[in-house]
């Protein structure tokens, strides 16, 4: 593996706005039936534009990212199919995908654009259209019901041909890592277990508190539905079965329809717009295919050295994390390669309620992709906008304990793409 590493910007880069739909089924919601891709995107981005006090006039070039819009809603360029729903007709924009990476790498291009000079302010969303297909030959809000027969072929499509692709894109390789740290670290069966179950319902009580999470029950509530008093022993129990060796169906994420943008600028101008701007200070990155051990592992590791040399920060310097968790034991293990848990035994921390929004090392205080949602190429920009409200203090009744200074996002996606962010709010 190569190591790269990250330099400095030419100018400091800081987010001045920020915008999000629910992430939700939009044939479940009446509020959000017949909603198009380039709605939900224009929602987002109206919302980043209001949050910094501009108009799109003001904006001087925008990115899009959709893990798959091929597949989920049958457009090429999709960037020039969204423009004329938030005003920015005739505006400059690119499109990218790193599948469930794209919002995080979202991030990283609107920033690399600013700190490069080449524009002011920069408009970055991301949107996906999970939970259905379009229909050939009709209208883009008429949409049909997904199936596996469908995502399976689609999804081995992250892999190479050439030596991975056989391998398929189903849940077995989603056990590897956490296989690794219980083998590692002595753990058995019936412990992970507990801290995968215990990392599920911390997620829920937090996404019961936030407006735009997807599944908000409290699992008080879904236990006593199967005549459970014990919210735990509903987890463990054959009503929530295991679907590899370690996951249940609450440690997978549900598809979800979503969009989420942010809105950047110098930092020299970021107070002009926002009277709490919040500093990007660096994005560390590394990509590695699957056909590579315990790719996760390595590229979390990779990435998390060079943001840390970077910023010349330490863990100890992150107040709190958020990971793309939608295999749940993610949560735990990057946690860990972040040094944000101490290793081999932050399995501990969560079942003493640490990693809770409510704990001391709080970790992804919206709810995690397990009970927040995962609308693929939307989730990381979604992570980007609950980093931003807690910086501020401004994430209501699921604002962590102590008012967090510096957060560190953990993006994963494709398998293979990974990105470090550490934000800091500015004074």
């Amino acid at each position: 593996m190569v190591h790269g590493n990250l330099g400095k910007y030419s100018r400091s880069v800081s987010i001045i706005g920020i915008g999000a739909t629910p992430f939700c089924c939009i044939d479940d919601d009446p509020e959000m039936q017949g909603l198009t891709e380039g709605e939900f995107f224009g929602h987002a981005a109206l919302m980043a534009m209001a949050d910094a006090g501009l108009e799109p006039r003001d904006v001087d070039y925008f990115y899009h990212g959709s893990a798959n819009p091929k597949f989920f809603n049958f457009a090429a360029t999709p960037n020039m199919q969204v423009a004329e729903w938030f005003g920015m007709r005739g505006k400059g924009s690119i499109h990218h995908s790193e599948a469930c990476c794209t919002g995080y790498v979202g991030l990283e291009e609107a920033v690399m654009d600013v700190a490069s000079g080449a524009h002011d302010i920069v408009l970055s969303g991301c949107v996906e259209m999970a939970c259905g297909l379009p229909v050939q030959g009709k209208p883009a809000h008429i949409r049909r019901t997904i199936t596996t027969d469908d995502v399976i072929p689609d999804l081995e499509a992250i892999m190479d041909r050439a030596y991975t692709r056989a391998l398929g894109g189903g849940h077995i390789g989603q056990d590897d890592w956490i296989d690794l740290y219980k083998n590692t670290y002595g753990l058995t069966d019936e412990q992970v277990d507990e801290v995968l179950n215990t990392m599920s319902y911390h997620g829920r009580r937090a996404a019961a508190l936030n407006p735009l999470a997807m599944l908000r029950t409290p699992f008080e509530e879904v236990a006593k539905q199967y005549g459970f008093d014990d919210p735990m022993e509903y987890l463990r129990s054959p009503f929530n079965p295991k679907t590899t060796q370690y996951l249940r169906v609450t440690g997978n994420a549900p598809s979800a329809d979503g969009a989420a943008c942010v809105i950047v600028c110098p930092t020299e101008m970021a107070h002009k717009f926002s009277k709490k701007p919040v500093e990007v200070l660096g994005i560390g990155a590394s990509c590695l295919e699957l056909m590579r051990p315990h790719n996760e592992m390595e590229i979390t590791k990779e990435a998390a050295r060079q943001v840390y040399a970077a910023t010349g920060l330490t863990p100890e310097d992150i107040d709190l994390l958020l990971v793309n968790d939608f295999v749940l034991p993610s949560q735990l293990l990057a946690a860990e390669e972040v040094g944000y848990l101490p290793r081999g035994e932050g399995w501990k921390w969560v079942l003493e309620g640490r990693t809770a929004f409510d704990g001391d090392r709080p970790i992804n205080p919206h709810g995690g992709r397990t009970s927040y949602g995962h609308a693929y190429g939307a989730s990381g920009m979604a992570d980007v906008y609950e980093a931003v409200l807690q910086l501020r203090g401004e994430a209501g009744p699921r604002q962590v304990k102590k008012q967090p200074k510096t957060a560190m996002l953990r993006g994963f996606g494709g398998g293979q793409n990974c990105r470090i962010p550490i934000l800091r709010a500015l004074d």
